[in-house]
């Protein structure tokens, strides 16, 4: 006997698996999502960020070869080339190899091959390197200078250095962002108080144009902008669109706070150049048989303090000794104490130590692995009522901030503990990425750094 199937029936069948499937992927989707978030704090997870996979590695400087100071940005077709250097906390030497990776302007790689951005080999190997001389920590220090004899950049853009042991580019030790600048542009900024009100005593503004007298751009609505506050990416600017269109000009003047960054405050400092004497921010001295300890003065929030105006080379570190020669090899390693008085612990986030020295790296999830310089999160201590850390750093000048991170947010807030002040010198970096007609990458056509 046939049935007959009423056609109803069969409608609602196909809605219902519908549903189903569509359940399905989303349970699916949401099920990697949450796994690849749980694999972005395993230490091992590959970033195409600033980042230490292992614990090893320690005071990891990068920038242009001869300024210090400066940021690893280098201009396309010139003789300019990048430093990296590192300590392996180890006296047994590791071959270590690199690679570079360019990227989009977003820090995603892009589908260009390797032979169409390098000319030269596509691996290197780090040759320089020199053993520690009459320290307490033995350590092997290394460095690498690029471009060098045996590759040279084709394009311009965002780039990923990574380094590795060798033959094992599937285990990276350290990713750097850098950036390779192709000048097309002029960029005019101005640096200012923000104009929303509530943000006029608080908050400072980038106002900037894009000068194109001899670059054609088709489109400036392709334009990809980017601002960095000194060397912090998790408040960086992204996706601006331009404002007015003028001839050769492209106006980013805002004036509604899409522009504007919290200026928060001076940073703070301490100097451990010599370990003879105590230098202005140093409590305590000890040499103990497991090495130097350095106990800092406690310090004080200045969330509601007067702001105060001192020099400061935002957010950075210098590597310098004052009781040896050579800082490279001489330099001693040493665990410094800070500690924050607070009255009670925070519920709805953490407190980091944030700069340069910690590689401006913060962590949403409690415990999550960090490289041997310490934690940057601080815990805290009930006994003494307040936040406290321990850092292992080798002899320099450092500067640093106390942050706080919202529990859930990859975005410090400074305000509550450092205060922030319109007046604060901070340090600003324009990026312009334009990706022309017929072209696989965005081109960095423009830098500009502007000091408050």
């Amino acid at each position: 006997m046939c049935r007959i199937v009423h056609p109803f029936s069969v409608k609602f069948i196909f809605v219902a698996l519908i549903f189903i499937t569509a359940n399905y992927a989303v349970d699916a989707q949401v099920e990697r999502k949450s796994q690849d978030n749980e694999d972005y704090y395993d230490e091992g997870f590959f970033r195409y960020e600033d980042f230490i996979y292992d614990a090893s590695i320690a005071s990891v400087l990068f920038h242009r070869d001869g300024f210090e100071l400066s940021g690893p940005i280098m201009q396309f077709n010139s003789d300019e080339q990048l430093q990296l250097s590192f300590d392996q906390l180890d006296q047994d030497y590791q071959l270590w190899q690199y690679t570079v990776i360019h990227c989009d302007a977003l820090w995603k790689p892009t589908d260009l091959w390797q032979n169409e951005y390098i000319a030269g080999f596509t691996e290197g190997y780090i040759r320089d390197y020199a053993y520690s001389f009459n320290t307490l920590q033995e350590f092997t220090h290394y460095e690498l200078i690029f471009p060098n004899n045996e590759f040279q950049f084709t394009l311009p853009g965002n780039y990923l250095l990574k380094v590795y042991p060798d033959g094992d580019a599937d285990h990276p030790v350290i990713t750097r962002r850098f950036m390779v600048v192709d000048q097309r542009v002029t960029i005019e900024a101005l640096i200012k108080q923000s104009s929303v009100v509530d943000q006029y005593f608080t908050h400072q503004e980038v106002q900037f144009s894009v000068l194109n007298p001899s670059y054609p751009i088709l489109d400036p609505r392709e334009l990809k902008v980017v601002i960095l506050q000194n060397d912090r990416w998790d408040n960086a600017i992204w996706g601006l669109e331009p404002l007015m269109l003028r001839h050769n000009e492209i106006d980013y003047h805002y004036t509604d706070g899409r522009n504007a960054f919290e200026g928060g405050n001076e940073f703070r400092y301490f100097d451990i150049k010599s370990l003879r004497y105590h230098s202005e921010r140093v409590a305590a001295i000890e040499n103990r048989r497991d090495g130097y300890f350095v106990t800092l003065l406690p310090d004080a929030v200045r969330a509601f303090k007067p702001y105060i105006t001192y020099g400061d080379i935002n957010g950075r570190h210098l590597i310098k000794t004052e009781d040896a020669p050579d800082v490279n090899i001489e330099g001693e390693y040493v665990w410094v104490d800070f500690f924050l008085p607070y009255q009670a612990p925070f519920a709805d986030g953490g407190v980091y130590i944030m700069g340069d020295l910690t590689y401006w790296q913060f962590s949403a999830v409690a415990n999550a692995p960090q490289a041997a310089f310490g934690k940057a999160q601080m815990k805290y201590n009930f006994a003494r009522q307040g936040y406290e850390a321990r850092l292992y750093l080798k002899q320099g000048y450092y500067n640093y901030l106390y942050a706080f991170l919202p529990n859930g947010s990859t975005k410090a807030d400074l305000a509550r503990l450092e205060g922030t002040h319109y007046q604060t010198r901070n340090r600003y970096t324009l990026l312009v990425y334009y990706r022309e007609q017929g072209t696989r990458f965005d081109r960095l056509i423009g830098v500009e750094v502007v000091n408050q």
